[in-house]
């Protein structure tokens, strides 16, 4: 950005780093940020420092909460015998909006992607399998996203979960190949969970 202020410019690099935001778009949330009351300013820094303090992951599906295990894990009326497998924690978000799947999540926290240097280890795997491990789940569906390195990340599980004897779903083909479940219709979804598939 062409001006002098140094932390302007700090202001709008901080914004610009955030995922689906260029240099105008960044621009424009400084500008608006420093055009409002001085505690609105205070009240968002507040909340983002807060948010970074307390929220952190659930100790048995690994997805946002502010609590030890979060609001689904810890629901008596969700079904046990159902894992969805998802990528990212806001995936989770995107099936809790249809109201369909009543079942439980296990976030990997993203997937495998030998170009960017993340292996197996890197993702939330080994928490996975420990779950698997006392025989209550007879299912598990692969809700990675429908990309190379999300298939390559279900196959990679399905191998390793399938000696256990647990039933291994994928999520039909509704989902355009390429795309994020984050982009994908609520129909579209629910159709996709209904046309799974064993893999």
């Amino acid at each position: 950005m062409a001006n002098n202020i140094v932390s302007l410019n700090e202001l709008v690099s901080q914004f610009e780093r955030l995922p689906g935001i260029g240099k105008k778009t960044a621009a424009r949330l400084a500008y608006f940020v420093l055009s409002q009351p001085a505690d609105y300013a205070e009240k968002f820094a507040a909340s983002l420092i807060n948010a970074k303090e307390k929220i952190h992951y659930c100790s048995r599906c690994q997805a946002f909460t502010d609590l030890d295990i979060c609001d689904i894990c810890s629901d008596d009326n969700r079904d046990k015998s159902t894992i969805c497998v998802v990528e990212q924690p806001k995936d989770v978000l995107v099936f809790e909006r249809m109201r369909e799947y009543r079942g439980l999540y296990h976030v990997l926290h993203g997937c495998i992607s030998p170009l960017d240097n993340i292996g197996p280890e890197q993702l939330k795997i080994k928490e996975l399998l420990a779950r698997l491990s006392d025989n209550t789940v007879t299912e598990v569906i692969m809700a990675t996203n429908p990309t190379v390195e999300g298939e390559a990340t279900a196959s990679y599980l399905s191998r390793l979960i399938k000696p256990m004897g647990i039933k291994i779903t994928r999520l039909a083909y509704g989902i355009p190949v390429g795309s994020d479940l984050e982009y994908a219709g609520e129909m579209t979804l629910t159709l996709a969970l209904d046309g799974r598939t064993e893999i």
